[in-house]
């Protein structure tokens, strides 16, 4: 149980807010540089010297450095990174590139949320822009997965485009931590919060890359995992002027009418007991199971997921959308079994207060895409299950008249969490690298360089090593032209 109640949540400024010179004067605040900054004799960072540090527009703080090198073979060394905010997120034998000088901006936006506690800010809306000395004329925005901080991509994400020469911003969301769900005044503010605050990096890494470069980026690309997957599909719905087009890494759906995390999980708080026990409920427990979304042969997987996913994402999740459920309670009790007050394994979303549903409606998704858009998911990912997520988001956007701009590849044997793939090599695979094929059909793709090959399932190949899985996802061949 958690101790505080909702009623004490943090109130946010509206960012339309501020006036013209409380504005005025965020603008004007200075770069604060590190020593490094300055080139000179003895100082090896002279790859920046005479090089204007670009300041972030509606930045209240923001701190810049000029380093040797950008991506986490430097960043963990020199302090410009968290690893805890990644940790478990990518196989521990994921190749590290180096080679990358440039300059590294952190800072954050007004806000008056305080669970973010790098830098020893205390501040939310913190925010990394990296800026490689070796620009190929691109910009990645990325969204966190989970309640994560703004490193939470870096090994995933930002090593891998840093050393192809992008640009790279990504923002914390504007909360974080497992009371994120106490920021804000309403139900869904916090989640609300995240779209802004994505929208909001973008129109200001787009800036900074203007004058850092002389010239703005060629192609705005978003990308992100799991919650950060979602704000791709939200981005490229609400905002398409500012992207060229994105990869939606195992999005969470939000539906008003269903499904979304609301409706099944709680059939595996409900369910999983029994399956786990044995005994004569064993079988229907498991039959109810698939019925709620979680597919046959992901069984080995559940144990994990209910140690460490089920049971905290739905509590969180149904504080920030339904608090009225569990009364004074915050974010509902841990582990309970069913038939006990207020418990969310007996959690029944449809039939909730159409209040409830207003709240998720606030932050559904329509499938209306703008612009090109690559969405991948494992079939054995099972803290969202792909019958219950992607497969649904895929229909909404053929169903919307948005087809023609969407490619989805089911990944056989990839699940949410890859550093699973190392506890269980012979039957998961990691999709970090499905994730890198499905970056470059996509540059391709708004290239004119052929179209990505059209949806299916990319099998895993027969006989495939760990080794080889890391390093490989085809695909499929691309077709010709554009659509």
């Amino acid at each position: 149980m958690f101790p505080h109640r909702r009623e004490h949540r943090t109130r946010r400024t509206p960012l339309g807010a501020l006036s013209l010179a409380t504005v005025c004067a965020l603008l004007a605040l200075p770069v604060t540089p590190a020593a490094a900054t300055t080139a000179g004799p003895g100082n090896p960072d002279t790859h920046c010297a005479g090089r204007a540090l670009p300041r972030v527009p509606g930045a209240a703080r923001q701190r810049a450095d000029c380093l040797d090198e950008l991506t986490t073979a430097g960043t963990v060394a020199s302090g410009h990174t968290d690893p805890a905010d990644y940790a478990g997120l990518t196989p521990k034998d994921l190749p590290t590139p180096t080679g990358v000088p440039g300059i590294q901006i952190d800072g954050y936006f007004p806000d008056t949320s305080t669970t973010n506690t790098n830098h020893g800010w205390h501040h939310d809306s913190q925010f990394v822009i990296r800026l490689p000395d070796h620009w190929n004329g691109g910009l990645v925005v990325a969204g966190t997965p989970g309640n994560r901080e703004q490193y939470a991509g870096d090994r995933a994400i930002a090593d891998w485009v840093l050393a192809r020469g992008y640009a790279y911003a990504a923002t914390d969301k504007g909360n974080t931590g497992t009371a994120f769900f106490r920021d804000g005044r309403r139900p869904g503010d916090a989640i609300a919060e995240w779209n802004t605050r994505l929208t909001q990096l973008t129109r200001a890494a787009r800036t900074v890359v203007t004058r850092r470069y002389h010239r703005p980026p060629a192609r705005t690309l978003a990308t992100g995992l799991s919650n950060g997957g979602y704000l791709v599909r939200w981005q490229l719905e609400h905002h398409p002027e500012l992207y060229d087009g994105g990869v939606d890494w195992e999005g969470t759906l939000w539906r008003a009418d269903g499904p979304n995390p609301l409706t099944f999980l709680p059939a595996a708080l409900r369910h999983y007991p029994d399956h786990a026990a044995g005994g004569p409920r064993a079988a229907e427990a498991t039959a109810a199971m698939h019925r709620a979304g979680y597919p046959a042969g992901s069984e080995f997987l559940w144990p994990y997921h209910h140690q460490v996913y089920w049971d905290l994402t739905q509590r969180l999740y149904r504080e920030e959308l339904d608090p009225g459920y569990d009364g004074d309670t915050e974010a509902g009790t841990p582990y309970c079994a069913p038939g006990t007050p207020g418990c969310d394994a007996d959690y029944a979303y449809p039939a909730r207060p159409a209040a409830v549903h207003r709240a998720v409606a606030r932050i559904a998704l329509t499938g209306r895409i703008g612009k090109p858009l690559i969405t991948l998911q494992g079939t054995l990912d099972v803290l969202l299950p792909i019958s219950q997520d992607s497969d649904v988001y895929a229909r909404m956007v053929h169903a919307a008249g948005r087809g023609s701009l969407l490619r989805y590849y089911r990944i056989e044997d990839g699940t949410h969490t890859d550093a699973l793939a190392d506890t269980f090599p012979d039957r998961l695979r990691p999709m970090v690298p499905c994730h890198r094929a499905a970056f470059t059909a996509l540059e391709r793709w708004i290239a004119g360089a052929g179209r990505p090959p059209a949806d299916h399932t990319v099998a895993r190949p027969p006989g495939a090593t760990p080794a080889t899985l890391l390093t490989s996802c085809p695909l499929g061949q691309p077709a010709s032209g554009r659509p």
